[in-house]
């Protein structure tokens, strides 16, 4: 994801991206704080964000206060004096324009190692045991009455007591997919997607005829992440 104000500056950068770096793909460029977080709140997370800091409606940072940024970032900007306060908000660089071919590989190959590996177990409090779940097994995770379940494919359902948006940030993406803000499903789960006339998204995960409600801002979002199999 490209975050930059100036359209020359944000294609020069794509194009210099899908030239030397053919494992990234661009999928999204915006130039304001307002389309950011609504592009990083209703969406898949990138992996890395190239992040200018002076935007058009206001300063990067404010993205940071506005939504959860859990993409690598790399902080692309014409000044030297953010420095400081981009790795305060956990930039993994700093890259001050005219960007050279060789530390922008620099950037992009610190971001590639700093990936994190997502979770394989999570952990299940009940009673006085501690119950480890392979995500592996892990159907769905929803929210009920002010709680969170996990349910697996055996159909086993166990309180959890992580929050939704931890777990999104810990699980692995490619595998699940926040489908609303109470909600988030493992694409094996899924039998079928029905779309109602007014468009409005349903997954159907096995017996389960009601299925779970796809919520409008992230529609777009799930179908994308539905197709890239």
């Amino acid at each position: 994801m490209i975050i930059e104000d100036e359209r020359m500056a944000r294609e020069q950068l794509a194009n210099v991206l899908r030239t030397n770096f053919p494992e990234i793909e661009v999928v999204k460029m915006t130039d304001s704080v307002q389309s950011s977080v609504e592009y990083l709140d209703s969406s898949v997370p990138p992996d890395i964000i190239f992040m200018d800091v002076e935007l058009l409606d206001g300063s990067a940072f404010q993205i940071f206060r506005m939504v959860d940024v859990c993409s690598s970032v790399i902080m692309t900007t014409a000044y030297d004096s953010y420095a400081v306060k981009a790795f305060e908000a956990g930039s993994i660089d700093y890259l001050l324009k005219p960007i050279s071919l060789e530390r922008l590989k620099s950037a992009v190959e610190r971001c590639q190692r700093g990936r994190k590996d997502f979770k394989k177990i999570l952990t299940i409090h009940f009673g006085n045991r501690i119950i480890p779940v392979s995500t592996e097994d892990t159907a769905y995770i929803c929210s009920e009455s002010k709680a969170n379940y996990l349910m697996t494919f055996r159909k086993e359902r166990y309180l959890i007591d992580s929050t939704m948006d931890m777990l999104e940030k810990e699980l692995d993406p490619n595998r699940f997919t926040r489908i609303s803000r109470g909600c988030i499903i493992n694409r094996r789960a899924i039998e079928s997607v029905r779309r109602d006339r007014a468009g409005h998204l349903t997954v159907n995960i096995g017996a389960d005829e009601s299925g779970f409600a796809v919520s409008r801002p992230r529609m777009d979002a799930f179908l994308k992440w539905l197709k890239n199999q």
